[in-house]
């Protein structure tokens, strides 16, 4: 996995970010964030393409993986998409890249519109895979969003419920939380799995999901209504990719609602269900490459 690519620990402003990169003099910068229960793993089958028209980095976010987990506060701060995305802009930074691209699973996609967001100046151009704004996610919730997505709310209780729950059998957990759409979990190469699994394992790991998940139903969810009320909306151009067999096609218009956050989104349903890098590389990789070669 990830033939040419480098592997470091990034020191980013005092936080360590485990790094995979393949940078190449004169090709323009990519970041792949990941989502939640993964690592930068997830990419494995879409880096390698993406790299020979871009210098390629995918790193693990704040609290997953082999990255930093920040001590907590009593506002979740730590945790805030707002944060997470400076961790990453420092990553970029070391590595020489003042302003680039990027592309985000998940939670990584939370992390990357929060970016856009905060520093238009860093982002060039911006994919989000899988996700609509946490805002619009909360506030539109009803019974189908809570039953298929209960661990926004259970992940999010306080400390330490469910950290204790998860660390009794963290690997049921994991697997259970990841075959819950209607297909099983094959698609996910042993290699990758392993990470998974291994990275999950440790109770670091597990309380920092938590804490990424109590920050989105407080902190992050007031920097969101902050843009709101402001009118403030995306700047760089936004591409918006999604399962059809998923949860989000059932339940929004994707298109329609990013449309609203970004001043110029464009997107489609892919034909598959949450984890898009992984059931449908190829297809994520063509429509990476075409945006971000525009």
């Amino acid at each position: 996995m990830f033939e040419g690519f480098a592997l470091e620990h990034i020191d980013a402003d005092g936080m360590p970010i485990r790094t995979r990169h393949r940078v190449v003099a004169g090709k323009p910068p990519l970041l792949l964030l990941h989502g939640n229960p993964q690592t930068h793993f997830m990419w494995h089958l879409v880096a390698p393409r993406l790299a020979e028209r871009f210098s390629v980095v995918a790193t693990d976010l704040t609290g997953y993986g082999e990255s930093g987990k920040p001590a907590t506060a009593p506002d979740h701060a730590p945790y805030s998409k707002r944060a997470m995305a400076r961790t990453q802009i420092a990553v970029m930074r070391r590595l020489g890249f003042e302003r680039f691209c990027v592309a985000g699973h998940d939670r990584g996609g939370r992390v990357a519109y929060r970016m856009a967001l905060d520093q238009p100046e860093r982002v060039a151009r911006l994919a989000v895979l899988d996700l609509v704004p946490t805002w619009e996610a909360y506030t539109r919730a009803d019974m189908a969003f809570g039953m298929s997505y209960f661990h926004w709310f259970f992940l999010s209780q306080p400390f330490d419920l469910p950290e204790r729950l998860i660390a009794a059998d963290p690997e049921f957990y994991w697997r259970r939380h990841t075959s819950r759409e209607p297909k099983g979990p094959d698609f996910f190469a042993a290699d990758a799995l392993s990470d998974y699994l291994r990275c999950f394992r440790d109770p670091a790991t597990i309380h920092a999901v938590c804490e990424d998940y109590r920050a989105a139903a407080s902190i992050d969810m007031e920097h969101d209504e902050a843009d709101r009320r402001a009118g403030r909306r995306i700047d760089p151009p936004v591409l918006a990719l999604w399962g059809r067999r998923g949860r989000l096609d059932a339940w929004y218009d994707v298109l329609a609602i990013w449309h609203e956050w970004a001043r110029d989104a464009d997107g489609r349903a892919l034909d598959c269900g949450h984890y898009l890098p992984e059931e449908r590389p190829d297809e994520v990789a063509a429509a990476l490459e075409a945006f971000f070669s525009a």
